[in-house]
């Protein structure tokens, strides 16, 4: 049964994956619309909307030629294989980001699935997963966490713990407000300090969305992981690349990577840091 559950749980992952592939690439390109239409609204300027789109309007196209992607060309990782990364009409090299997030999410859905079983935890761990994954890559491209999917993350952590599933309700409501105080008051301590903006708000909203999942205590391991890999993937990136220093890092993607560690071994990782210092009894 065991077995049954992680295969459905790693199969479920593939598709969601090819659903977040398209969330990641639209839902900045709607957000942009939105802001448009607001100015366009508030300044009294006309404002050609253009053809409807969202998730689900238009379908898939190749990014190069226009060609409508079919049923069987989109299949999670196979597609991508069998056309061997080319589109197939005009053979234009497809990126391989698609199935690489495809392949990530299937196999954290099946490690998730693995860990904890068939459960409510697990579905609701799966979802958790899922928003991360397209935080996680949206930051990356566009420095940008949408309030459409860290607010309902935050507010679906503390619905989950109202019945204790994760962290006790007290925790989880300490947890998102310290989460959003925390970097809140980060950013206006160095924005005094040097004048320059250090963080966004989005990065608030997810901290306090991982504190309403795990609990007020999960906070100072995620701030210290995130912190630690944050500044060396940025030390490595100016001194191996060249990277400018100026050029701002996006903060998101550590946040996520470190909220589900927490959440699959934090305890374990609070457990080594007593011993490794001496404090375990």
């Amino acid at each position: 049964m065991e077995t049954y559950v992680i295969a459905l749980a790693v199969v479920l992952g593939l598709l969601v994956g090819s659903f977040l592939n398209v969330v990641i690439i639209r839902l900045p390109q709607m957000m942009q619309q939105s802001w448009k239409q607001d100015c366009c609204e508030l300044l009294e300027l006309e404002n050609d909307p253009g053809p409807r789109f969202n998730l689900v309007v238009p379908n898939s196209t190749c990014p190069h030629c226009g060609h409508r992607i079919k049923p069987w060309e989109n299949i999670p990782v196979i597609s991508y294989l069998f056309l061997k990364g080319r589109c197939a009409k005009c053979r234009e090299r497809i990126s391989p980001r698609y199935p690489i997030i495809e392949l990530i999410s299937g196999l954290l859905c099946g490690f998730v699935a693995l860990q904890m079983g068939a459960s409510v935890q697990t579905a609701l761990v799966l979802v958790l997963t899922w928003c991360l994954i397209t935080l996680t890559v949206i930051d990356i491209d566009h420095q940008l966490l949408p309030d459409s999917i860290t607010l309902p993350l935050l507010w679906l952590g503390l619905l989950a713990n109202a019945q204790g599933l994760f962290a006790p309700l007290e925790d989880a409501l300490y947890g998102a407000a310290a989460g959003y105080l925390v970097l809140w008051s980060i950013y206006w301590l160095f924005k005094l300090v040097t004048g320059k903006e250090g963080m966004g708000y989005g990065d608030f909203k997810l901290l306090a969305a991982l504190g309403a999942w795990l609990g007020w205590q999960a906070l100072p391991v995620i701030i210290i992981m995130s912190s630690l890999v944050g500044a060396v993937i940025g030390i490595a990136a100016i001194l191996i690349r060249g990277r400018d220093k100026n050029i701002p890092i996006p903060f998101g993607p550590y946040l996520a990577i470190a909220g589900w560690i927490t959440l699959m071994w934090g305890d374990k990782i609070t457990t080594a840091y007593f011993r490794f210092m001496g404090l375990a009894s």
